[in-house]
């Protein structure tokens, strides 16, 4: 699609500067303001023309920009109305967008947002998430019935590092195990401070995400992510007592705890940082979890 050239950003920044425009750090607004970078990001994406792409916290619209130019048909969700007019100047009307928050609550998706998504078929999120926002986004999209086909996220690193990390090292947690449970992770690309407005603290990353083939079904899913949010919000426990007092007596308890885990094969006084993906869904795929 042919866009007129993406503006200077001393453009960008006297138009917001104009417009009494002030950064809002509640919002996590740290705009991406490189154009080759969002190229790049797009590129990353693999997404093709006419593929259905939803972007989250577009800003300014540098990456829708860049998503249009590769032919996405692109629905972008933005918080702050301000942004949304200005993003709209830059992409000419070829893009759909939606003023909302992305989330009705952590654990779940403002209704407006998927109506607008694919009830089938494949779809991809590109996106420079805010911070606050990236973790309970990517897991509430990941848990969709129709989830992202991929996902390509400008992330905080730390985010990124926790989202590809492997057991055993302190980066591995629940939203490690969720999004290994559903996709291939990989941490493409490390993006320098830099390239945003305003320059932040934090170092970023991209995140690809490709869903697995077969996809996990939402019971086994379900059943995964409740014992990953028992057991690592007490990492450094023992995994007999943890999954004991996650049972409960009705249950049999830390006895029947025991049981379980040695049938399995482990040692009840190991830890759940310590249990790749395999063995946490042994646990959760177990009748007495169940």
């Amino acid at each position: 699609m042919s866009l007129p050239p993406w503006p200077p950003w001393s453009e960008q920044r006297a138009r917001l500067e104009a417009a009494g425009f002030r950064p809002s750090r509640r919002l996590g607004q740290n705009f991406l303001r490189d154009p080759s970078v969002a190229r790049a990001i797009a590129r990353d994406s693999g997404v093709e023309a006419g593929a259905f792409v939803l972007e989250i916290g577009p800003g300014m619209g540098v990456l829708s920009h860049a998503l249009l130019e590769l032919g996405a048909k692109l629905t972008c969700v933005e918080i702050d109305p301000r942004l949304l007019e200005i993003a709209k100047t830059h992409t000419r009307g070829e893009a759909e967008f939606l003023c909302a928050d992305v989330l009705a609550g952590k654990h779940q998706l403002e209704p407006r947002v998927l109506e607008l998504l694919p009830k089938t078929g494949p779809w991809q999120l590109v996106a420079n998430l805010p911070y606050s926002v990236s973790a309970p986004a990517l897991c509430v999209l990941s848990d969709l019935e129709n989830p992202p086909e991929r996902i390509t996220a400008l992330i905080q690193k730390e985010m990124a590092d926790r989202i590809c990390a492997t057991e055993g090292t302190s980066d591995w947690g629940q939203i490690s195990v969720r999004l290994q449970h559903a996709y291939k992770t990989d941490l493409t690309r490390k993006v320098p401070a830099d390239v945003f407005w305003p320059r932040p603290k934090v170092e970023s990353g991209v995140v690809h995400l490709i869903r697995r083939d077969p996809s996990p079904g939402p019971l086994e899913t379900a059943r995964l992510a409740r014992l990953v949010e028992q057991l690592f919000q007490r990492r450094r426990q023992g995994l007999g007592r943890v999954l004991g007092d996650a049972l409960g007596k009705e249950k049999g308890g830390r006895a029947a705890a025991d049981l379980l885990l040695e049938s399995l094969g482990l040692d009840s006084r190991c830890r759940a940082e310590t249990l790749d993906l395999s063995r946490l869904l042994a646990i959760s795929n177990s009748d007495l979890w169940g």
